[in-house]
């Protein structure tokens, strides 16, 4: 049985994962985290699934950290999750962390990979196993494709309410891509006039923003007289919440490191 405490808990994902995790044997929901402004319209996580838990809500995750093996983090404010994790790395008992947050900046990357040498940390902007066999499907189609003439397109698609562009996931496509191609210029967008066309020595991404969409990411491979697409799209945000309780499943007592998906999912 892994102990999980949920932060973000009021979020959309925050509650979705409740109700997944809600529904698996394996795992047992210890507790939520949310903003102050939140917490007094619900005190205890089975408010929001409609279920009899003994599993607190607090704004404060060292409050109800000796609750939870591992934490599971989707909060929106990026700098909360930091502390969230510092918080973690400094308890002697070194409890797990899984962040499906997204947004955060170069250095705060930075400072997640420092902690991650003393907790065990699952790190992934995308939780589903869909979305992590296109990274995968990605990394072989750039490998088979590098130097030969394919033009390669990011396009991406969201809710209208996300906060970041390009999302994460498509972050994570753009860094796989330069792996493999070796390919350093990223454009996000266009506007106005090329005398000579699209370079060759780049990459470009468009981020959609719009009603009520949980998730599309395509990468075109673009070449002359063919076109190679890659797509995933996302129907439901059970995907990500599934995804999202496998990894606190696998990252329990795993030793000290930054982990993925690929990772949880065997995909390396």
């Amino acid at each position: 049985m892994v102990r999980i405490v949920i932060s973000g808990i009021m979020g959309r994902m925050g509650r979705k994962i409740a109700q997944i995790a809600y529904q698996d044997p394996d795992v047992q929901i210890t507790g939520g985290v949310e903003s102050p402004d939140c917490v007094h319209f619900h005190e205890n996580v089975g408010e929001l699934i409609g279920e009899k838990l003994d599993a607190p809500i607090f704004s404060d995750l060292a409050k109800i950290i000796e609750r939870a093996d591992v934490v599971i983090d989707f909060a929106g404010n990026t700098e909360a999750v930091l502390s969230h994790l510092r918080l973690i790395a400094a308890d002697k008992n070194k409890k797990g962390m899984v962040i499906g947050t997204t947004g955060f900046t170069d250095d705060q990357i930075k400072e997640i990979k420092e902690l991650s040498k003393d907790v065990p940390v699952v790190l992934a902007p995308n939780m589903s196993i869909g979305v992590n066999l296109l990274f995968k499907l990605v990394q072989e189609a750039a490998r088979a494709l590098k130097g030969k003439g394919y033009d390669i397109e990011v396009v991406e698609m969201h809710h209208r309410f996300k906060k970041d562009a390009p999302s994460g996931t498509a972050v994570k496509i753009v860094d796989i891509l330069k792996e493999e191609t070796g390919i350093k210029n990223v454009v996000y967008g266009r506007e106005g006039i090329y005398e000579n066309g699209r370079p060759s020595d780049e990459i470009a991404v468009f981020a959609l923003r719009g009603g009520d969409v949980v998730g599309e990411h395509t990468v075109i491979f673009a070449g002359m007289g063919e076109r190679i697409e890659l797509t995933h799209k996302a129907g439901s945000r059970d995907i990500f919440a599934k995804g999202a309780v496998e990894a606190a499943k696998w990252i329990k007592d795993k030793p000290a490191g930054l982990y993925d998906m690929m990772d949880v999912l065997g995909l390396k």
